[in-house]
């Protein structure tokens, strides 16, 4: 386990193991892209019908792939062991767990999308036994990333962080989604949509997210042998100038204590909610528990000529959808890691006739300028500028021309609030990294 101290005298962490503990990261990461040149290799090796040279390949990358990834899973699950060892984590903490998950999703994605073109290559019984070996270990492994992810969460500062607009109903979805990544869950979630419309506002998703992850978790902790069947319903309660008042009813079928009695000593959920100058009551029943929730919301102010703008584009959207097909698309891919660049490509190219390549925002634009495309695929962290923004500079210069591009992040950006920063800046979809490349194929006929 990686430790940490305390310095007395200023108060901050010093990681008396760090040195060690980045030497490791970096050594996985040489070694991951190590693996991926060898499973192209292997690749190209089986498309010239080369199988021997290929097999032995395949046993070689396969065997390191089992070792990488028990390290790997070992290193991340020291670094979600050393998030409970500290109390109080300040915005700079949460940046080194956000870029310890980015820098590790970034080759486990490309492992994924390989040993799914390597299934489907007709490999030899005994290939395929050692390729399966390592799907389930990078499976696993996929599993502690996220683990890590949902462990961050409930140690993640809270402080004031900068408002965006997001959706509501689409928050709480993600945060069920989220929390369903864990490895096992006993939890049945109902999210009843029927009595509420489409809500837009403005805040931070985080703090939204946390206070559900935080009382899901307490559900699993006093979880019994059976399911729990837990049913969200939300509703508006109040609207005063600018703000509305939101409602969450969180019923679970059994009697359990979501928030104690020492709520605002203990429960995150309870003293997030107090922050957010919310309220909540607990109704106890023989079979049942009700927790009600009632947070403040700021609402969006839009203006008619917006709203006569997004109704045309919205019109545009619908008219191209019914004309596109798959294979008559044009794709801009902004990646600037070429390994990666590389392999959505291979992914791609067989369905699609034609794919354009930038390394960074600034490109995706020039290149935006002089070109038609039919989607944009657009990692976030970039050097020079940023997915995020470059989709807010391309929906600026479609405002003027009543145009829209769908823009679909695929990032290791994976962290609570990362999804809603994406939609905030005009991006329509998200996938995170490691993803199966049929969900990506998916994600892209919805768009076009």
């Amino acid at each position: 386990m990686v430790k940490e101290t305390r310095n007395k005298n200023n108060g901050e962490i010093n990681p008396p193991a760090g040195d060690l503990f980045e030497k490791d990261r970096k050594q996985i990461e040489t070694y991951s892209y190590l693996l991926i040149t060898g499973l192209i290799i292997a690749l190209l090796f089986l498309m010239l019908d080369l199988k021997l040279l290929a097999g032995v390949i395949i046993i070689a990358s396969a065997c390191l792939g089992v070792f990488l990834i028990k390290k790997g899973t070992r290193l991340i699950s020291s670094a979600t062991s050393s998030i409970n060892d500290v109390s109080t984590l300040n915005e700079k903490k949460d940046n080194v767990i956000t870029d310890f998950s980015h820098k590790i999703r970034e080759p486990l994605n490309n492992l994924v999308i390989i040993t799914d073109m390597l299934m489907e290559s007709g490999l030899q019984k005994k290939q395929k036994d050692l390729i399966e070996t390592f799907v389930a270990s990078t499976n696993n492994m996929v599993t502690t990333v996220n683990e890590l992810t949902m462990q961050s969460a409930g140690n993640l500062s809270y402080e004031s962080r900068k408002h965006i607009k997001f959706n509501l109903l689409s928050t709480i979805q993600n945060t069920i989604e989220l929390y369903s990544l864990k490895d096992k869950v006993n939890i049945d979630f109902i999210l009843n949509k029927r009595e509420f419309g489409e809500f837009e506002c403005l805040g931070d998703p985080i703090i939204l997210k946390q206070i559900f992850l935080d009382i899901f978790n307490i559900i699993e902790t006093q979880n019994t042998e059976r399911t729990t069947k837990v049913t969200i319903n939300l509703k508006r309660e109040k609207e005063t100038g600018n703000e509305t008042i939101i409602g969450f009813r969180i019923q679970t079928d059994k009697n359990i204590v979501l928030i104690s009695e020492n709520a605002s000593d203990h429960s995150l959920a309870a003293r997030l909610i107090l922050t957010k100058k919310g309220t909540y009551s607990q109704e106890f029943g023989k079979n049942y528990t009700v927790l009600n929730i009632s947070l403040p919301f700021t609402n969006i102010v839009q203006e008619t000529k917006q709203n006569i703008a997004s109704q045309k584009i919205e019109e545009l959207i619908q008219k191209e959808k019914t004309h596109k097909d798959l294979k008559d698309i044009k794709i801009l891919l902004v990646e600037d890691n070429l390994i990666n660049q590389k392999i959505t490509l291979l992914t791609l190219k067989p369905l699609v006739s034609s794919i354009d390549t930038a390394s960074n925002g600034k490109e995706a634009l020039d290149k935006f300028g002089t070109a038609s495309y039919d989607l944009i695929l657009m990692d976030i962290q970039m050097p020079v500028m940023s997915g995020l923004t470059a989709a807010e500079k391309i929906r600026a210069l479609e405002s003027s021309t009543n145009s829209h591009v769908p823009i679909i992040a695929i990032t290791a950006n994976a962290m609570l609030g990362d999804k809603e920063k994406c939609i905030s800046a005009g991006i329509d979809d998200y996938i995170s990294k490691p993803f199966q490349p049929s969900a990506l194929i998916e994600k892209i006929k919805k768009s076009i």
